[in-house]
This record gives C-alpha cells, sequence and structure tokens, in this order.
C-alpha cells in the first residue's frame, strides 16, 4: 500500500457532488452548456522489448511487450564496433532514461534514444 489514495478520492468526492445536484439550483441561460471534465493523467506505456537483436537480425533474445512506469521510459540502446559499424541493439522499458551518445564502454561505443509520447514509441527510434 505504498500508494497514496488522495488524488483518486478528490476525484470521486467531486463526481458524487456533481451527480447529487450540485448544479440543481443554477439557472441556465440560453446556449450555456454545462459540464464536468475530469482530466485522466495517463501513467504507463508499452514498449517494445528485445534483450539481444543483431543487424540484419529479427530480436532473438527477449522479444515482447514491456510497461513502463512513471519513473521509467522506452528505450533503444545501440551498440557500435571500434569501426563505428552497428554492432548489437537493444530494446526496452528503463528507470531514469537519458538521451546518450557514444558512450565508451571498452572496444565498443554505446548511445541510448528515450521517448514516452505514446505507446511502443520505441520501435521508429
Amino acid at each position: 500500500m505504498d500508494k497514496c489514495p488522495l488524488p483518486e478520492l478528490l476525484i470521486l468526492l467531486c463526481c458524487f457532488r456533481v451527480l447529487s445536484g450540485s448544479f440543481s439550483d443554477r439557472v441556465d441561460q440560453e446556449n450555456e452548456v454545462i459540464f464536468v471534465k475530469i482530466n485522466i493523467v495517463r501513467r504507463f506505456i508499452q514498449c517494445r522489448m528485445c534483450h539481444l537483436q543483431f543487424p540484419g537480425e529479427k530480436c532473438s533474445r527477449g522479444r515482447g511487450l514491456c510497461t513502463a512506469t512513471t519513473e521509467e521510459a522506452c528505450t533503444v540502446a545501440r551498440m557500435f564496433d571500434k569501426d563505428g559499424a552497428l554492432w548489437l541493439t537493444f530494446m526496452g522499458c528503463l528507470k531514469n532514461c537519458a538521451d546518450v551518445k557514444n558512450i565508451k564502454w571498452s572496444v565498443y561505443s554505446v548511445s541510448f534514444r528515450c521517448c514516452r509520447s505514446y505507446d511502443l514509441c520505441n520501435e521508429n527510434l
């Protein structure tokens, strides 16, 4: 029970107030529209997942979907060899993701791209 129920409680109370007739004493003018809109913030997005994909091949390990929470983002990481040729790609959900280019790791360089704009946004990065 690590989630605070306060925001849901406030939304629920607002709904009860509207449904119980809080606008019943209001005189509507001609052409006036009364409505209540509750903005729903999407907290989770689906990301493409693949733990191991070599250039020109399909995903060979860990293929599927993952769900990124509010602290996570969809990511694509690419590893390049010392000549700059793509050697390996992996995709998934990553906590505290940041766009990074050409991090040196042994004889490889690694680049990360992150997104949260829509479901499966990391397929086309």
